[in-house]
């Protein structure tokens, strides 16, 4: 009896399983307007967090229209530990162990082998605009 209850407490822990990435600093990420390294003192409030720009420019360039460049600022706040992954981002169901996938330095998890494939079949931008365009069903500010 002991066997089955461990062996149902391991199953929801997996399938509750949350991907948890490595944590970047400010300056190892990717300034979401021009792709380079990021400046640590150059920055903006953005969706709870702070997002990272290599230069005033680009920070500018954000702060003129934020929402052409969310999909990447969210990507960012998720490489930087400021934002972490709660469910699926296509569908918002729980994640399953084995269907992550590496988003240009991101691991991510999906609910399944069909969402993992449609991220997976998209190209470099694709992928980041179809997991981290909205946020809203796979992510949440870090506590």
């Amino acid at each position: 009896m002991k066997s089955y209850v461990f062996a149902a407490a391991a199953l929801l822990f997996v399938s509750g399983a949350v991907v948890v990435a490595a944590v970047k600093e400010p300056s190892q990420a990717k300034c979401p307007v021009s792709g380079k390294n990021c400046n640590p003192e150059k920055h903006a409030d953005f969706a709870g967090g702070k997002v990272y720009f290599c230069c005033g420019n680009c920070q500018a360039a954000f702060g003129k229209d934020s929402a052409k460049f969310s999909a990447k600022a969210h990507h960012q706040l998720v490489s930087t530990g400021q934002m972490k992954q709660k469910a699926c981002p296509l569908s918002g169901g729980p994640v399953k162990a084995g269907t992550e996938v590496d988003i240009d330095g991101v691991e991510v998890g999906f609910c399944c082998n069909n969402c993992k494939g449609k991220v997976e079949g998209a190209s470099g931008d694709e992928k980041i605009t179809m997991v981290f365009g909205d946020v809203s069903k796979g992510f949440a500010a870090a506590k």
